[in-house]
């Protein structure tokens, strides 16, 4: 068995970061006026920024299935015999079912995780899946404690308001229905419980009060210093600071990171929009 290990640009990396570490990557589609981009490769995450700021209304997709094609085509022709893929999540995306179609057609071994989130979380399950691999462990083992992550995460999101969540179908169709709540700070979430769609949490007034929710969630969930905590932000990074010294706290010794909200829901929720993602590093 030989083994290529292939993610996407809901990582919140680039291709070519991806490339030096072994691991394949496809980048997402973004789409605006008429327009279609390869995420990192004919946008950078500032330009998707300031079109945001210009008030364009955005959308994604899956990659090209003509690159996936492209890809696993060469993955085979270079001998790789099975994928191990690990992308963004399915509730968001149907990329991890067109890339087991194509592996398939292909007559290709396809091992494909749902994260059921995005991000940090993908990033890590796809970086500990090759290096398990790797070490020689078995794919049970690696799909084992890739099932240990996804089970330790959550990401909760604040927003100003549902608008950019509901034109852009991100929504379970009950949350979308909630008009009212396009008047209010929702507290959304997106983890294993929701099938990786995003759903309202709970919803208040304020945005101090939906960081105190989301605090008292996830103390409540037992997060302690043992998990990994990421403030991922839409162009707001001062509140993202804020933020993470509300969360320190409580949680004073846990890993901290402040990063941009990946493309593929920020452009969704909006500028301003303040993401927690919280999970179990796992090791080996």
């Amino acid at each position: 068995m030989k083994v290529a290990f292939v993610t996407d640009t809901g990582t919140g990396q680039t291709p070519d970061y991806w490339k030096e570490k072994g691991i394949y990557c496809l980048p997402l589609q973004l789409g605006c006026d008429q327009e279609t981009y390869d995420e990192y490769v004919d946008i950078s995450y500032e330009d998707v920024i300031k079109k945001m700021h210009q008030k364009k209304m955005m959308k994604t997709s899956l990659p090209k299935v003509g690159l996936i094609q492209d890809c696993f085509e060469q993955l085979k022709e270079e001998g790789y015999d099975t994928i191990f893929a690990v992308p963004i999540c399915s509730g968001l995306s149907s990329t991890l079912s067109t890339m087991e179609m194509i592996a398939n057609q292909l007559e290709m071994q396809f091992i494909g995780v749902d994260c059921h989130v995005t991000a940090v979380v993908e990033s890590h399950c796809v970086e500990l899946a090759k290096q398990m691999y790797e070490a020689g462990f078995s794919m049970e083992e690696i799909q084992k404690k890739m099932d240990s992550v996804i089970e330790s995460a959550d990401t909760i999101l604040l927003c100003d308001d549902l608008d950019h969540m509901c034109r852009g179908g991100r929504l379970t169709p009950m949350a979308a229905a909630l008009g009212g709540l396009l008047k209010i700070k929702p507290v959304l979430h997106v983890n294993k419980r929701t099938q990786g769609r995003v759903d309202v949490f709970d919803k208040v007034r304020t945005m101090k009060k939906a960081q105190g929710v989301v605090i008292n969630h996830i103390l409540e969930e037992g997060v302690n210093n043992d998990y990994t905590i990421i403030i991922a932000h839409v162009d707001a990074y001062e509140g993202a600071i804020e933020y993470r010294d509300r969360i320190k706290n409580s949680i004073p010794d846990a890993e901290y990171e402040i990063i941009d909200l990946v493309s593929a829901v920020g452009i969704h929720t909006g500028l301003g929009c303040l993401a927690l993602q919280v999970f179990k590093k796992e090791t080996f």
